[in-house]
């Protein structure tokens, strides 16, 4: 089961109905990468299939499992180019 915030319960999915919880957990599982934020949460991306392989960005508490947001990250591929076969 995905573990997640109030923020990400009330706020992310009322704003972006779109994001499905399923993806979110797929993100965790397998990232194209990820990386720890300074104020030590964690910010994963994967690809989501069904969205045409766009980006989506799951960002965590610091305990890489409970999500507190995620959205479709439009500049991921334009900052790392070497990627762009997603």
């Amino acid at each position: 089961m995905l573990k997640t915030t109030r923020y990400f319960e009330e706020n992310v999915l009322a704003k972006r109905p779109e994001i499905q919880r399923e993806w979110c957990s797929r993100v965790l599982k397998d990232p194209i990468t990820s990386i720890e934020q300074l104020d030590g949460r964690w910010r994963f991306w994967g690809a989501i299939p069904e969205r045409e392989n766009r980006i989506l960005r799951v960002v965590t508490l610091s305990d890489r499992e409970t999500v507190h947001n995620a959205f479709f990250d439009r500049k991921f591929l334009r900052q790392n180019p070497h990627l762009s076969q997603l």
